[in-house]
Parts: structure tokens; sequence; C-alpha cells
């Protein structure tokens, strides 16, 4: 008899993990607690706008691309016009540039093994390629940390992610549409591996628990979801917190494609530049992301990234035609200070025949990578358990 398993969360995740898991042979229930799958890989529909949480790329140098591309799940991708990739700019010392400083670009030639454990970015890198290059890195990170200071943390985390996000060719690639298309094609994988997928459908304690004597559960929620359902206070790491702004304005020629903020974390991208269904013709959407610290208030980063479109965009305000704003707190993937590793985040198994899969769990890779390799990870392991279980 097929053995069965339960999923809880219908993110990149949790689709991940079911996906795994049924095509190991297991029945497989997946529950979402929203009325659409995707949780932070949501696409929402503002009007005749298409919004991603926060911006959001597609790594191509991860296992997750390979493992889509195999599938036949990569959805149709947004190519860069170069017209529009010489349009970067980098704020630094309060003006626009094309060039990040010398010591940044030092800093990219040293090998990933050079950066330690157990030095915080900013004095290893300082002492590499001296303090402003030191300080550029640091900042310009922040599209793949969302944390206010980046420099703070483990010297080899900040610098896997930097090499990763600063690599040419870019390992970044759009997906047409937002997000909403990947998640679209894994969930018609997973009804086709005969998944059953439950919509607005909450899971408690007490149904976790329940579901737990017909088989494993793997949790492929948020962190702090997870903790309060397992009831579990060590399911706790750092994570990052940040305004995100989405940006409708009118189209004018000569406005860049993306701002990034050398000077202090921040980051603004006009999307609609590489797939312009995101928005009506005539028009731009502009996403970004600032990082803010634990004494500031959203409206201080949204005061930064008014800055950076000024630099880039300049007349946006009498542009505008929509804008909405967030402050994103704790969602924004595992952060590790000196002297930790992705080894010493929570661990995949629970024990008890309960797995967790997320960004914030015991699994390595960048951004959504984590997510990936942990929900493969948790449905392997949940698999192998069943099967000893029925043998």
């Amino acid at each position: 008899m097929p053995h069965h398993l339960t999923v809880i969360g219908g993110g990149f995740a949790g689709l991940t993990a079911a996906i795994t898991a049924a095509e190991s042979g297991a029945q497989v229930t997946l529950y979402e607690s929203h009325h659409t799958l995707g949780g932070r890989a949501r696409t929402t529909e503002a009007g005749p706008y298409r919004t991603n949480e926060g911006p959001h790329a597609l790594y191509n140098g991860g296992p997750h691309w390979a493992w889509l591309k195999q599938r036949g799940l990569l959805p149709p991708l947004a190519p860069l016009p170069p017209l529009e990739a010489a349009r970067t700019r980098l704020r630094h010392r309060g003006m626009p540039r094309r060039l990040p400083p010398l010591g940044m670009l030092k800093l990219l030639r040293r090998k990933p093994e050079q950066a330690p454990v157990d030095r915080d970015f900013l004095s290893w890198a300082t002492d590499q390629v001296g303090d402003e290059g030191a300080r550029a890195a640091a900042h310009y990170i922040a599209v793949a940390l969302f944390h206010h200071d980046p420099g703070a943390l483990s010297a080899a985390f900040v610098h896997e992610r930097l090499r990763r996000a600063f690599k040419l060719p870019p390992e970044a690639h759009y997906l047409r549409g937002g997000w909403s298309a990947l998640i679209d094609v894994m969930a018609a994988r997973a009804w086709d591996l005969g998944v059953r997928i439950e919509t607005a459908a909450r899971v408690d304690s007490g149904a976790l628990a329940a579901h737990a004597q017909d088989g494993p559960v793997i949790v492929a929620t948020s962190l702090d979801a997870a903790r309060g359902l397992l009831g579990d206070a060590s399911l706790r790491w750092d994570s990052g917190r940040t305004v995100l702004i989405d940006l409708a304005i009118r189209r004018r020629r000569g406005d860049a494609f993306i701002v990034s903020d050398l000077d202090t974390p921040g980051w603004v991208e006009r999307f609609s530049a590489v797939d312009p269904t995101l928005a009506p013709a005539g028009e731009q959407l502009i996403q970004g992301q600032v990082p803010v610290g634990p004494g500031e208030s959203k409206d201080d980063g949204v005061l930064r990234a008014e800055e950076l479109l000024d630099l880039g965009m300049p007349g946006w305000r009498e542009r505008t035609t929509w804008r909405r704003e967030a402050l994103a707190n704790g969602r924004t993937g595992a952060l590790d200070r000196p002297g930790t590793t992705w080894r010493d985040r929570p661990a995949i198994d629970r024990g008890d025949g309960v797995y967790l899969a997320g960004d914030q769990v015991a699994a390595p890779g960048v951004l959504a990578e984590v997510s990936f390799t942990s929900a493969v990870t948790a449905a392997t392991l949940a698999v192998g358990a069943s099967r000893r279980i029925t043998a």
C-alpha cells in the first residue's frame, strides 16, 4: 500500500516537498491556509499590476534550477535587454555611478574558502581591500540578504552571496508574469502526481498531531509559524526586517533599470523593463527593498527608497500612478552570524515523524535554494521513515 505523507504549507518549499514525495510513490496531502498557493512566491494582482512580495529572481547556479528544468517546470523566462542592463546605477558617496569602487571588485576575486566563518564580513573585508570597498560590498549585498547591517554577519556567509549576486554572466533570472508562473506549473505537476491539495485549510497543533498518526508530516511554513505549530521554542534564527515598496510610474526614456545603494543597504528595480506584462502599456512597475534596523520605522526605509528613486528616475513623483508600501519583519530568510553556518540552524528532522522545510532551516544555498534543499531532504527522510514503518 502507498505510504501517506502530510505537507503543511503550499509555498515553494511545500510544493517541492510534495512533488519529491509523490515521485517516490507516497500518497501526499498538502494543506495551505490561504486561498491560493505560493507563500512568499505568490504574485499579487493589484488592478493592472502584477507584483511579487518584494524583488524576486531565480538563480541558475543552484540545485533547484536543474531540478525544475529536468521536470519541465521552468516557466518562460524574461530576458534582460542589453540596453536596460547598461542602465544599472550604483549610489556611492551620494552620487550615481556606473562602476563600484575598485576595492569591491578586488574582493570578488577572493576565493570562497578565504572568507572565515568566525569573523564578521566588514572587518575581514576591510583587511582584504580597505574600508571603502568593504563597506560598498556589505551594502550592495543587501539585495540578497535584506539585512540592515550585512557587515556584521559571518564573512563566509556574506562573501558567498556577494560572489553569486555580482557574477558575470548574471545568475539571476526573471520569470515572465511573476513567480506565480512557477507556482502554477509546480501545482499542476503535483496534481498530475496525485497530490491532494487543500487550500483555505488551516492546520493547528491538534490537527498536526492527528496527521502524524497517519504518517510523516512536513512543516513547510515560516519558522515563526512552525514554532507555534509545534510548540517548540528552539525554532528560532536571525532574519532580516525590510521595507518593501511597489510603485507604478508613467514611462519616460532614460530611467535607470536598477539603483543599488552602496552608501547604505537598499535597492530599487524597474521590473517591467524585463517583463512588460507586469504593468499596462505606457507605465513601468518598480519594486524595491530597503532594510531597516531595530530602531528604525517603515517611514525611515521609505525615505531612503525615495532617495534612490530620485537618483535613477527623476520626476517619478509627478509620474506616479500607483503606490504601495509594506514592512516585512522576520520573513527574509536565514542570516548566519559570525561563528555559525547553515548546519547550526534548526534541524530538518524534528523527531517523531515531523520534518521542517523552509528558508531558515539547516540546509545550504542562497535565498530560495535553502527552501528547495530543505524540502527535498525533508521529503526524502519522510518517505524513507514511512517505508521502514510499513515494511
